[in-house]
């Protein structure tokens, strides 16, 4: 049986380089050569998350990138040592075709097929259209292998079935966002705007993406009036805006929907949220990725109402900082990394100084002393999320639900090697406990003893506190237009 599959798959392999192949002689060689080591297809990856207008994108980089580095592992450590096939006689194959370097490893499986199927199936399985643009160049990578005489037919097809099963095992680890429960949204009641009728939008023109946004918000919703401003104005911009509106619109980041999100509180009007910013995380929660998405809820009318964190100075600290946090308040090592980040950003992008301020910060670090729940102790890291953040793979993610009424408090106690700690938190569950690392749900936190003038983080901007804090939230007192799950 061994003998008759070898002669069938050696069959077809002659065949193929029997044959004249129009137009493939200068592609084909120069494509197989590209992928060698992953090289060609970390560069679609990083193509991807540049050009790529959403978070989708992004996440279908990390993805395809990750599933790639999986297939490639078993490859590695298992698929090339359990059957030891030699290649095939090259001599075979016309010499304009063959590679100026010819792998010296065994031939079965095919690791250029299994990494091109496990990025293509890792990026489809996250967005279609890339999937759509990938899978035909990963379909050439895995044929050129046997064009250019490196591979048996049969090496290639089993090096691509691993590949695709590398990239759904991953998805059994890490779910894609598709696989995750929609989070909980009770619904409110909100006007149907078609085409923005009366809705007036908010954008900050220095906020990421948040220029590029607002012209295609103009032309999803043609009836709407956009304005936009610098940072120093926007608290007056949104006045005016909730004042003039039937709803209040926003594009920006989180900082910027965190003002508008207070201000549209405190009116009584519905919040439309367009995703302008670096992260989004607001927006993404409520399963809100493209301005297409706020546009189609606004034109049904579709809304649901989300908690509000709030924080305020305490009984025996009259005075102070207070305001609302959609997405997070801390206090510790983050607020320094956020000021770093905040103060390279515009050098060097986003990403790179979010990587250089979390080195910045715990190089740095110092643990601060407060009194938390009645029990001083020192703290590297005070996070206080507003809902319950659930794990995505190995870290926290993403909020399943936006009116829980509850707070996610996670500690990181005060000692030595911070990174390491913070890192064990990160690992750490939702709602574990360890020597360093704490997580509990509670309705209200309280925080006295700090020092005056002591920073803390919300939704991505840093303040000072007095003395005394008090952390609770709003149960559903923000209405906020979100599709409607199908």
């Amino acid at each position: 049986m061994r003998a008759w599959f070898h002669q069938r798959d050696l069959a077809v392999f002659q065949r193929v380089a029997e044959r004249h192949w129009p137009g493939a002689e200068p592609v084909l060689p120069r494509l197989s050569r590209s992928a060698n080591h992953g090289l060609l297809w970390f560069g679609a990856a990083a193509g991807m998350a540049a050009l790529g207008s959403s978070a989708r994108s992004r996440r279908a980089a990390l993805r395809g990138v990750a599933s790639l580095a999986v297939a490639s592992a078993a490859i590695n450590t298992v698929g090339k040592g359990a059957i030891r096939r030699e290649r095939p006689i090259v001599d075979l194959v016309p010499v304009i075709r063959q590679l100026k370097r010819q792998p010296f490893t065994t031939s079965f499986p095919s690791g250029h097929a299994a990494s091109a199927a496990a990025f293509a199936t890792g990026v489809a399985l996250e967005s279609k259209g890339w999937g759509a643009v990938v899978a035909p160049v990963a379909l050439a990578v895995a044929a050129s292998r046997v064009y250019t005489g490196v591979h048996y037919p049969s090496d290639v097809v089993a090096g691509a079935a691993l590949g695709v099963g590398a990239a759904f095992a991953l998805r059994g680890v890490v779910p894609t966002r598709g696989q995750l429960p929609a989070p909980g949204r009770p619904p409110a009641e909100a006007p149907a705007l078609p085409d923005g009728r009366e809705l007036v939008v908010v954008v900050n023109r220095e906020s990421g993406s948040a220029t590029a946004a607002a012209a295609v918000i103009r032309d999803a919703l043609p009836l709407a009036e956009t304005v936009e401003c610098a940072p120093a104005d926007l608290s007056a911009c949104l006045e005016k805006a909730a004042r003039e509106g039937r709803a209040l619109g926003v594009c920006g980041g989180d900082g910027t929907v965190n003002m508008a999100a207070a201000v549209a509180a405190t009116h009584g009007v519905p919040l439309a949220v367009f995703p302008g910013g670096t992260l989004n995380h607001f927006a993404y929660d409520l399963g809100i990725e493209t301005v297409h998405e706020t546009a189609t809820a606004l034109t049904a009318g579709d809304a649901v109402r989300v908690d509000l964190g709030r924080f305020r100075p305490g009984p025996q600290g009259p005075g102070g900082a207070h305001g609302y946090f959609l997405n997070a308040f801390s206090l510790g090592v983050y607020p320094e990394l956020v000021r770093t980040r905040e103060h390279w950003a515009p050098r060097i992008g986003g990403w790179p100084a979010g990587v250089l301020a979390a080195f910045e910060a715990l190089r740095g670090a110092r643990p601060l002393t407060a009194e938390l729940q009645g029990r001083r102790r020192p703290l590297w890291l005070l996070f206080v999320g507003n809902g319950l953040f659930q794990r995505v793979g190995p870290a926290p993610g993403r909020r399943h639900n936006l009116a829980d009424g509850l707070l996610d408090v996670r500690v990181v106690h005060g000692g030595r090697t911070p990174g390491l700690r913070l890192l064990a938190a990160a690992i750490a569950g939702p709602l574990t406990r360890s020597p360093v690392h704490a997580a509990v749900r509670r309705r209200r936190v309280k925080l006295a003893g700090l020092t005056p003038g002591t920073p803390y983080a919300y939704d991505g901007e840093v303040a000072h506190s007095g003395e005394e804090l008090l952390i609770d939230k709003l149960p559903e007192a923000l209405t906020v237009y979100c599709p409607m799950p199908v």
